[in-house]
């Protein structure tokens, strides 16, 4: 069955956008031209792809199987193309980049200024989120993650900082009132303010020292969704409504300027630093292969 690649093209873009408007802004097509693509297709199948209705688009199982399948496939597609567009004299397209909230605030700012400025034919789009997501399924092609996150069966380019701390603060006022904690343990005695991934676990509070870790489950009077939400945290800590426990980079700024003050810096655990993490294929789009290139150089 001769079948219009752009038909699929058209039909993949409006699932993983939710939508024709959405689609349609990020491809620079129109809403309606994509809308009779997938039509075309619909008709040409004998089946329903799509469920359309005023407020959402959302695949039905027939349409939901054919995107699993056209990921892979067409991402191939596109690399296939821009093997030729490698013969041109400098690298052009678009990069998608699925990282971590974290990664976009303290890793991603040094370098996607430079990069830009090096490649001005590459288009940079930038997907921040902290559910674990198939970086593949969600149409990136690339990611950052750290190494207990990694999947399977990739490659991974070291990124970034090569290690990191997670540091504990608070305000000085806070700490004159309520005592400076010695111990991670002193911290159940303490209010602390406690993050939440978006799958609704709470991680616990981690320390090392002397090779030894210990993990503590402290309460207080905030919880905030990890990522975007963490800055309510950082200045609630800065306010004096107790201590917070974050990325030793994220504080640092608060450290120097004295709107808090380091907490239990002897127990202040150390981890490897992120991984750009990429599907290990045999031919990779000039803009990723741009990137790679330029994060090894650094």
């Amino acid at each position: 069955m001769a079948t219009d690649l752009q038909e699929l093209f058209a039909f993949l873009a409006v699932v993983q956008a939710g939508g024709f408007r959405e689609a349609a802004r990020k491809s620079g097509s129109s809403a309606s031209s994509l809308s009779e693509a997938v039509r075309r297709l619909e008709t040409r199948l004998g089946v329903r792809l799509l469920n359309r209705s005023t407020r959402s688009v959302v695949p039905t199982e027939a349409g939901t199987r054919l995107a699993e399948r056209l990921v892979p496939a067409l991402g191939e597609v596109d690399a296939a193309l821009d093997v030729v567009s490698g013969f041109r004299d400098r690298p052009a397209g678009t990069l998608r980049l699925n990282v971590p909230t974290v990664a976009a605030r303290l890793v991603l700012p040094g370098i996607v200024t430079p990069f830009l400025k090096a490649y001005p034919d590459i288009r940079l789009e930038v997907i921040a989120e902290d559910s674990f997501v198939d970086m593949l399924a969600s149409g990136c092609d690339a990611g950052i993650r750290y190494d207990e996150r990694l999947e399977q069966d990739m490659i991974a380019v070291p990124i970034g900082p090569r290690f990191q701390r997670i540091a504990t603060a608070a305000a000085p006022a806070y700490l004159d009132a309520r005592g400076r904690p010695e111990h991670p343990r002193d911290l159940l005695d303490h209010a602390c303010l406690r993050g939440q991934f978006p799958s609704g676990s709470i991680p616990t509070w981690e320390f090392e020292r002397d090779g030894k870790v210990l993990q503590v489950d402290p309460s207080g009077p905030l919880l905030v969704r990890i990522g975007a939400a963490v800055d309510l945290a950082v200045a609630a800590a800065m306010d004096g409504l107790g201590i917070i426990h974050l990325f030793e980079e994220w504080l640092r700024p608060h450290f120097d300027s004295g709107a808090l003050e380091p907490v239990l810096e002897p127990w202040w655990q150390t981890f490897s630093g992120p991984f750009l993490y990429y599907p290990g294929r045999r031919h990779l789009p000039s803009p990723l292969r741009a990137f790679i290139d330029f994060i090894r150089s650094r």
